[in-house]
C-alpha cells in the first residue's frame, strides 16, 4: 500500500524513528518539525496522513489538527496524534479537534503500521468518493449534499453488542446524548439486526466468555448490508494482537477499559459523522450515475444510455438468433404545440407521453427519450407483426386521450408516427437498425403522420 505520510515532531530522533519504521513498509515519508511547517506542507502537497506529535513549541498538536480540520482543501486527511500524555482527557480533546486516533510513545511497531494502513483504506474509499461527488456538484447537486449535511448532527442509530447487562447499561447512559442504543447479547441476532436495521455505528465489546468478537466483526465486513457501517471494538487494555487483527479486519476504530464515558462519546460521534459523510458522498454518486443516463425531464432512459444499452441488446440478439424490434416515435407538429402554448406546454406534453410509453410497452423493453420530440423504444424477442402491433396501440393511446395543460387550463389532441425496424441478416450494427427505424418514421411523416410504418425487410 503506497502513500505520503507527514511525519510532524520537533524531536529529531523520534522523527527519525517514526520515519524508519515507516520506510521499511514502502510509505513515502515527509517531514515537518513543527505544526507551522506541517500546515504548509499540507496546503502545499498531496498528504495522505498525518503523524502529528501533541506537544510542540508555538503550535501545539491540538490546534494543527484543528485547523487541518478546518480547512476544505485538508480536512480529509486522517490524522493520527502520537504523543506521552494518555489520560483520557487528552484523547477526548484530540478527538474533538478532528484527530482520528492516538499512539502513545513509545509507539508500538504493530499498532502503528496495524492503524495506518486501516486509515488509508478509508482514505482510498473516501478520496474516490470525494473525486465522484465532485462531479455531482459540477451537474448541479448542491441541494443534494445540503440535505445530507442537515442529516450529519441528527440523533444516531447505534447497535451495541455486548454480552454483559452491566456494561451494556454503561455504554447506553455514556452514549445517550448522542444516540438511540439497542443492545443485543447474541452476537448472530445482532448480525442479522443490523444487515435489517439502519445502523450509523455497531459496537462490540470483547467481553464474551465463549466467543470470538472478531468473528462478527469480519462477517460485518463481509456482508454488503453491513459493509459500510463503522464498527467500534472495546477491548482490554494491552490487547494488541486482537487491536492488530481486528484493524486488519476493516474495524475502524477501538477503545480500551476501563471505558471513559467522555472517550467513548467522542469516538462514536467521530464514526457517526464520518459515515454520514460517505453516505452523503454515496448519495451524491449515485445520482451522478441516474442523472447521466436518465433523462431529468421525462424520466425515460438518455440517448446516452440507449447508444451504450442497445450494443448489449443487439449482440445479445445476434448470437442467440433472436428477434429484436425498433419503434421510434415523433410527436406530430411539436413546434405548433410550442409557438402556440409555450415551451412550458411542450415540456407537459413531453412528459405524458413519456408516461403514455411506460404504460404500453412491456417490462423487458427499453424505452428512451432519443432528444427533442422523439423517443425510442427497443423490443427483444420482438418479430414485426408484434412490433407494430405494440406500437399501434401506443399510437391509439395518444390519440384518443387528451393532454391536459394544466397551466393553461385546457386540454388539446396530440398524435405521433411511428418507425418500425427489426433485426434481419442484412442488418450489421445498432447504429443500422436505428436508421432504418428513422426511415421508417421518415416515411410516416411524409404518408400523412399519425401512422405506423414498418421498414420493409
Amino acid at each position: 500500500m503506497t502513500a505520503r505520510i507527514l511525519v510532524v515532531d520537533d524531536i529529531p530522533a523520534n522523527v527519525k524513528l517514526l520515519e524508519a519504521r515507516l520506510l521499511a513498509e514502502y510509505f513515502d515519508v515527509l517531514t515537518a518539525e513543527n505544526g507551522f511547517q506541517a500546515l504548509d506542507i499540507c496546503n502545499s502537497t498531496q498528504v495522505d496522513l498525518v503523524l502529528l506529535d501533541i506537544m510542540m513549541p508555538g503550535m501545539d498538536g491540538f490546534e494543527v489538527c484543528e485547523r487541518l480540520k478546518a480547512s476544505p482543501k485538508t480536512a480529509h486527511i486522517p490524522v493520527v496524534m502520537v504523543t506521552a500524555l494518555d489520560q483520557p482527557s487528552d484523547r477526548v480533546r484530540g478527538l474533538k479537534a478532528g484527530a482520528d486516533d492516538f499512539l502513545t510513545k513509545p509507539v508500538n511497531d504493530l499498532q502503528l503500521i496495524s492503524r495506518v494502513k486501516s486509515l488509508m483504506r478509508l482514505k482510498t474509499l473516501s478520496d474516490e468518493l470525494r473525486v465522484r461527488a465532485e462531479t455531482a456538484r459540477r451537474f448541479g447537486m448542491d441541494d443534494v449534499a445540503r440535505e445530507a449535511d442537515e442529516r450529519i448532527e441528527e440523533g444516531a442509530q447505534v447497535l451495541l453488542v455486548d454480552g454483559r447487562g452491566t456494561s451494556q447499561e454503561r455504554i447506553i447512559k455514556a452514549l445517550k446524548p448522542i444516540a438511540t442504543v439497542t443492545a443485543i447479547s447474541d452476537p448472530q441476532a445482532a448480525l442479522f439486526d443490523a444487515a435489517e436495521a439502519n445502523y450509523d455505528l455497531v459496537i462490540v465489546n470483547s467481553n464474551f466468555d465463549d466467543y470470538d468478537p472478531l468473528r462478527l466483526c469480519s462477517q460485518l465486513r463481509s456482508l454488503e448490508r453491513t459493509r459500510f457501517i463503522p464498527v467500534l471494538l472495546v477491548t482490554e487494555q494491552g490487547a494488541d494482537e486482537m487491536i492488530v487483527r481486528a484493524l486488519d479486519l476493516g474495524v475502524n476504530d477501538y477503545i480500551v477499559r476501563p471505558l471513559d464515558p467522555n472517550e467513548l462519546l467522542a469516538r462514536s460521534l467521530t464514526q457517526v459523522r464520518r459515515k454520514r459523510y460517505h453516505d452523503r458522498l454515496r448519495t451524491s454518486l449515485q445520482q451522478t450515475i441516474e442523472m447521466a443516463v436518465i433523462d431529468p425531464l421525462t424520466g425515460l432512459n438518455n440517448r446516452r444510455y440507449l447508444d451504450n444499452h442497445m450494443k448489449t441488446l443487439f449482440g445479445r440478439a445476434m448470437a442467440r438468433g433472436r428477434a429484436l424490434s425498433v419503434c421510434m416515435t415523433d410527436i406530430d407538429r411539436f413546434k405548433s404545440i410550442n409557438d402556440t402554448w409555450g415551451h412550458d406546454a411542450g415540456d407537459e406534453v413531453l412528459k405524458q407521453l413519456a408516461n403514455r410509453i411506460r404504460a404500453a410497452v412491456r417490462g423487458a423493453d427499453l424505452a428512451c427519450r432519443f432528444g427533442g420530440e422523439e423517443f425510442v423504444v427497443v423490443m427483444p424477442d420482438t418479430d414485426a407483426e408484434a412490433a407494430t402491433g405494440i406500437a399501434e396501440r401506443l399510437r391509439i393511446a395518444i390519440e384518443t386521450e387528451p393532454f391536459v395543460l394544466p397551466m393553461q387550463g385546457r386540454q388539446i389532441t396530440v398524435t405521433a408516427s411511428m418507425g418500425i425496424a427489426t433485426l434481419t441478416p442484412q442488418v450489421q450494427s445498432p447504429e443500422q437498425l436505428l436508421k432504418q427505424a428513422d426511415q421508417a418514421l421518415y416515411e410516416a411523416k411524409h404518408g400523412g403522420r399519425n401512422r405506423v410504418v414498418a421498414a420493409a425487410a
